[in-house]
């Protein structure tokens, strides 16, 4: 399971550009649509723990869904898996390539690459506002948030730390209710 586990995520890692979001669906379809490791919800819940985390989403995601599946040993072979293609396409961008930096088809392939990108981050989004489950005021809260993010410069943080808590006394509210 670990070898799996980490092919899985080299795929992903080697496949995926445009960072962290832009993995998201592609992370999605491979561990709960295809290899069935985990349930949305989970997939969902990872994805949430991810994001309240330090770091790159794509990796803290890796980290968790491993972690879930076989422990210690396959959050660290989803975590190798996950940023090693990374590594070793930097390296090798900084070892042969740096003299073509100025090359105008290798300006032209950026380009190119730059509106799958865009396309991947608007599928993930897609997909985990599909999933999310439609309520009124679940898409009030997230408009909200995009807007405030957007137009008044908020930190993400902030918001993230701000909708736990309000979840928190939300549910704590409904507890006292029953």
């Amino acid at each position: 399971m670990i070898f799996k586990l980490f092919g899985t995520f080299f795929k992903i890692g080697a496949f995926t550009f445009g960072g962290g979001y832009a993995m998201i669906p592609i992370i999605q379809e491979e561990i709960v649509d295809k290899n069935k490791w985990m349930e949305n919800e989970e997939f969902l819940d990872a994805i949430a723990v991810a994001q309240a985390s330090p770091g790159p989403v794509s990796v803290n995601t890796s980290i968790f869904v491993g972690y879930k599946i076989s422990g210690i040993s396959g959050a660290i072979s989803c975590l190798l898996g996950t940023v090693l293609p990374s590594f070793l396409t930097i390296l090798l961008v900084a070892v042969f390539f740096y003299q073509y930096r100025n090359n105008p088809i290798i300006d032209k392939v950026f380009m190119g690459v730059r509106p799958a990108v865009v396309a991947l981050i608007l599928s993930a989004v897609y997909k985990l506002g599909k999933s999310m489950g439609h309520s009124k005021a679940k898409v009030l809260i997230a408009l909200v948030t995009v807007l405030l993010i957007v137009f008044v410069d908020i930190s993400p943080i902030l918001l993230i730390l701000a909708g736990g808590i309000g979840a928190v006394f939300y549910f704590k509210g409904k507890e006292k209710e029953s």
